[in-house]
């Protein structure tokens, strides 16, 4: 039995964790409220350019697409790497989650080298 989940689950589960985590965040006073708009905003982009690249009318298009996954899931990372070190949120509760980006920038960044790659050819 395979444990493959496909990337627009994957990335729909994680903007449900990001929800929920700004829906935590922004019961907080002061900075985190702000930040939660900001992870909020690139953490859920991820899974709708995802979503928006399954239906893409060419190579290019798709590869823009994830191109933009990309840059949000590294904009997420920043804001979850900022919110650890402010202390604002203690590691523990969102390292989980930091992982998680973490492997979806990787597979992001994979799927965009290969569809160049498949390009050229």
């Amino acid at each position: 039995m395979s444990n493959y989940i496909p990337i627009t689950e994957r990335t729909f589960k994680f903007a449900v964790r990001i929800t929920r985590l700004c829906n935590y965040l922004d019961q907080q006073p002061g900075t985190p409220r702000l930040l939660a708009s900001q992870l909020f905003r690139s953490g859920t982009s991820i899974g709708a350019n995802i979503e928006e690249s399954q239906s893409a009318e060419s190579g290019k298009d798709f590869i823009s697409k994830q191109s933009i996954a990309l840059k949000e899931a590294r904009e997420t990372r920043y804001w979850l790497k900022l919110l650890i070190k402010s202390e604002l949120i203690p590691e523990e509760k969102v390292s989980s989650i930091l992982n998680e980006c973490e492997q979806l920038i990787k597979i992001i960044a994979k799927s965009i080298v290969t569809r160049k790659d498949n390009l050229k050819n």
